[in-house]
């Protein structure tokens, strides 16, 4: 269902519930467990997330299982959700979706919840059609979707439901890089592994940095990225980077 494999100071996060990653209770419960390992990995700083399907990313929520589950059941699974977006924003590990198929409700949800989107070209579709069911986002689309494309267009989109483009996605704001579907992948793996080899712990400052400056204030958020900076000048991998500055080599970084 997921499999969570590591290379390095990188790991890959691979949905596989065919045919369309459709997510349950057991799926999220099943997410939650990986995060968790991920939380727990001391060597790897950066996160692919990635799929098995050629043709999709993920579809979000199982309709069928959703409307055959009590109300109860379904405040569970939206929260189980809600809880593994937030822990995905707050870890200190970057995330990256790699997307090549179609991405709709609470898959694209779990993408805007990751720090970077890298997808492929091609004809699948993106979408948060939860009005036409008669619901809004429950797992932060529209409070995510709007901060990542703006209020009005977030709302163009919210309020039909309607799906759109990949080219549009990109076009929006929503994905960071688009690129042929063959190279996605490897091209996904070789920024995760030069970004990985940086200083895990400024990494994780500069996650924090902007995740938790955009929401304050400049002046609060000057004052965050202050009180980051400040806890960085006496890590070794700070020693680390002005030494082999000096020394014209390349710093080996232990996240330390």
């Amino acid at each position: 269902m997921i499999t969570l494999t590591k290379n390095g100071r990188v790991l890959e996060l691979t949905f596989n519930r065919p045919p369309a990653n459709a997510y349950t209770l057991e799926f999220m419960q099943t997410l939650a467990q990986k995060l968790d390992e991920i939380d727990a990995e001391q060597e790897a700083s950066v996160v692919l997330l990635t799929s098995t399907s050629d043709k999709f990313f993920c579809a979000g929520a199982d309709i069928k299982a959703f409307a055959q589950n009590t109300t109860e059941q379904n405040h569970q699974l939206v929260g189980q959700a809600r809880a593994n977006t937030a822990q995905m924003e707050a870890s200190d590990k970057l995330f990256i979706a790699c997307i090549s198929g179609h991405i709709l409700g609470g898959g694209l949800e779990l993408a805007m919840a990751c720090d970077l989107r890298f997808a492929a070209h091609g004809g699948y579709l993106w979408g948060l059609p939860e009005i036409k069911l008669g619901l809004i986002p429950g797992n932060g689309g529209s409070q995510r979707l709007a901060r990542l494309v703006g209020m009005s267009k977030a709302l163009e989109l919210l309020v039909t439901g309607d799906t759109f483009s990949t080219q549009e996605a990109f076009e929006f704001g929503l994905v960071n890089r688009l690129m042929n579907v063959d190279e996605l992948l490897p091209q996904a793996r070789e920024y995760a592994q030069r970004v990985a080899k940086g200083p895990a712990l400024a990494l994780a400052a500069t996650k924090q940095a902007v995740r938790g400056g955009v929401q304050m204030s400049l002046e609060n958020g000057l004052a965050l990225e202050k009180k980051l900076c400040d806890t960085l000048y006496d890590t070794e991998d700070a020693a680390e980077g002005f030494n082999a500055f000096i020394e014209k080599r390349d710093a080996i970084f232990t996240g330390h």
